[in-house]
């Protein structure tokens, strides 16, 4: 008998290729989105997750639910994230579970996040790791964790919370990076020593699969990487050798970055608004983001096979100029 996965936020970053990994388990695939779009999926349901009920029949006879839809971490954060935040990671995945729960499925699969954890400073973050204070993203996230793992909803609860995920047409700060990068804007920084842990998005989906698989899986949390911690130096190495370029021979003292940033923190004070740049983006390229991904690979047998450095000339090619 055909195993059916329902996957929310399908047509997302992740989702597609969750989709087709599925279907070449031999999944039949019903994927939740708030727009129509063609995709990797054999049916398809219209629901904006967190602001509409789930009828109940979406999740007739599925076996699974993969849960990656929400709202993404943004730098800046509005006045109003907190609520924003809460009803796109928080309430969907309540409305989800109460759903999963009345029509008996098996096994619930949530897509977290490392922010739900903390910033990420070094070697010693990890699942077990309790930050004192979190981010309203962060928040929202734990709180959705505690959800799926506390609620009984569903025999087979899984978390996943991945580092950076990296691949083509890539979102957020690799996008902008790569942007900044190829039209000039970027300066040569020296390696400061910074780590920040990525996952390839091929390597997430096959974990999300072992989870659902593996009973030892049921009711665990679990840090998703590719074991290789980068500075932001080697990414953008990375980013100029899959444009044919030369690294430059001279770096960019950090000093004079410190000093940009806080000239733009006093200019945000003074609008009123954020500038594009300032401390807390300079934090983002030279701050460290580093997890212990070991738990999955230990247990599960889990093995990345992707390296941010090989992956790199797929993904800036799919990355469109600035314009």
């Amino acid at each position: 008998m055909t195993n059916v996965a329902l996957v929310s936020g399908a047509s997302g970053f992740i989702g597609p290729s969750l989709c087709r990994r599925l279907k070449v388990a031999g999944w039949h695939v019903r994927a939740i989105m708030r727009r129509p779009m063609p995709g990797p999926w054999d049916a398809s349901v219209l629901v904006d997750l967190g602001r509409e009920p789930v009828p109940l029949k979406t999740l007739a006879d599925v076996d699974c639910v993969f849960h990656l839809a929400g709202k993404a971490h943004a730098l800046a954060q509005g006045s109003g994230a907190d609520e924003e935040y809460r009803l796109a990671n928080c309430q969907s995945t309540l409305d989800l579970l109460a759903a999963s729960r009345a029509q008996g499925v098996r096994g619930f699969v949530y897509f977290s996040s490392v922010k739900a954890i903390g910033k990420g400073d070094g070697p010693g973050s990890n699942p077990g790791f309790e930050p004192a204070c979190l981010s309203p993203y962060g928040r929202s996230k734990r709180a959705a964790e505690d959800a799926v793992l506390a609620s009984g909803a569903v025999p087979h609860p899984v978390v996943l919370r991945p580092s950076l995920v990296y691949g083509p047409n890539p979102k957020g700060y690799l996008e902008l990076l790569i942007r900044a990068v190829r039209a000039g804007w970027f300066p040569p920084l020296p390696d400061l020593g910074n780590a920040r842990s990525m996952v390839h998005r091929d390597d997430l989906v096959e974990a999300a699969l072992r989870c659902t698989l593996d009973p030892r899986a049921r009711g665990q949390t679990y840090v998703v990487t590719d074991g290789t911690p980068y500075s932001t130096r080697q990414i953008y190495e990375f980013i100029l050798a899959s444009l044919g370029r030369r690294v430059p021979g001279w770096t960019l003292p950090p000093g004079l970055l410190r000093v940009a940033a806080l000239g733009g923190d006093a200019l945000g004070r003074m609008r009123g608004r954020r500038f594009v740049f300032d401390s807390a983006v300079l934090d983002k390229l030279i701050g460290s983001a580093l997890y212990d991904g070991g738990q999955i690979c230990r247990e599960l047998g889990f093995a990345p096979y992707r390296h941010l450095g090989e992956s790199m000339a797929e993904i800036v090619a799919s990355t469109r100029p600035v314009v």
